[in-house]
């Protein structure tokens, strides 16, 4: 029998995304893979049914998953959707490993094989299924965006008949994936932009995209390409020198987060109480928290006169091109072990080593398992 790949509408409020486009339909049907969708699965990122090819529809969520040996995800299924995928399938999606116990618990009680996108290695093989990655930069373009649309000011310098207009000033914390792209993004804009990171590594990066580093003198370099937490003399420095910074600025960007753990505070009450009247803090970390103290995930809150957004689920916000880049992380990860049309694993591989989840019925990522008390 070929393997059977499916894929539902996802279920998340909120959530425009889907796992597979029209054009990597076509090719894990080039695999010898037989694909299965839930009827208007891609709607809401403008992927019409008629788009894809080689795919058969089915009415509804437990008609795709079927008899499914492979389900793509972009967010997490539900409990009552583990309940419908079938007994020792493959799942791969963001399943948000270090958020419920309860759904681990049902994946394993399933035995559902469940490969979690974040915890994939960062190494250089893996950067073309980075899904963090993607996603990452599609967050920051947006938290860009929203700055740009909020902002009192003009971004760009403007020289007119009436006189100058003087650029806006852009702080940007944090130069991952998705702060690197904010701070592109608010260039692009004609911003006048410096930029943060505990890392120095970062400052090369930074400067590249034409952005003044701001140099704290505290570097935090940490594992796998993550920033490691401060210790209370760094943030002590950290806080001197970002708090003058931040006072500055017109807008400020943040975007620090530290995987399966909650988002550092960066800006406290006391730092918005010196900023500018009318400044912006776009805090993309809301979802996990907030970098500021006074963010209210999914709100926008007005404190000093200071406007403080906490966006979720940015990419959501351009699904098409995220879907497309997402869907193309997942086909890099999976078209490897894809042979003669079934899945076949090679489980000394140091990709899905250190992307599985759970297996044979237990949570195997050593991690995960720490973090959720089953170690």
């Amino acid at each position: 029998m070929p393997l059977t790949l499916a894929v539902a509408r996802e279920s998340a409020e909120g959530e425009s995304r889907t796992a597979l486009s029209p054009e990597t339909a076509k090719k894990f049907a080039a695999l010898g893979a037989r694909l299965r969708m839930e009827q208007s699965s891609g709607i809401q990122s403008h992927f019409l049914d008629s788009d894809y090819t080689d795919v058969d529809f089915q009415p509804g969520p437990t008609e795709a998953y079927g008899q499914a040996d492979l389900i793509l995800r972009v967010t997490p299924p539900s409990l009552s959707e583990i309940a419908a995928l079938p007994e020792g399938s493959v799942l791969i999606g963001l399943l948000k490993p270090f958020e419920s116990k309860e759904r681990l618990a049902a994946l394993n009680a399933k035995k559902i094989t469940a490969f979690s996108l974040e915890l994939l290695p960062r190494i250089s093989r893996a950067q073309s299924m980075d899904a963090l990655s993607s996603q990452g930069a599609c967050a920051g373009y947006q938290c860009g965006l929203i700055a740009a649309a909020r902002c009192t000011k003009f971004f760009p310098m403007l020289t007119t008949a009436a006189g100058t207009i003087r650029p806006a000033r852009v702080l940007v914390i944090g130069a991952g994936v998705a702060g690197l792209q904010a701070i592109a993004t608010c260039k692009r804009l004609g911003a006048m932009v410096e930029a943060y990171d505990v890392r120095a590594a970062a400052k090369e990066q930074i400067e590249s995209l034409g952005a003044k580093f701001v140099d704290t003198g505290v570097s935090a370099d940490g594992t796998g390409g993550y920033a490691r937490e401060l210790t209370a003399e760094e943030k002590a420095a950290q806080v001197e020198k970002l708090t003058k910074v931040i006072a500055m600025s017109d807008v400020v960007i943040t975007t620090a987060a530290i995987p399966g753990k909650k988002a550092p505070v960066i800006i406290t009450r006391e730092m918005v109480g010196r900023m500018k009247y009318g400044a912006i803090i776009v805090d993309m970390a809301a979802e996990s928290g907030g970098n500021c103290e006074l963010t209210q995930p999914g709100e926008h809150v007005i404190a000093n006169d200071v406007n403080i957004h906490g966006p979720l689920n940015l990419p959501s916000r351009m699904p098409t091109h995220a879907s497309e880049l997402y869907a193309k992380n997942l086909y890099n990860f999976l078209s490897p072990w894809i042979k003669d049309g079934s899945l076949q694993f090679d489980w000394s591989d140091e990709v899905l080593a250190g992307t599985v989840l759970c297996r044979d019925g237990a949570t195997v990522h050593a991690t995960v398992k720490q973090v959720m008390g089953e170690a």
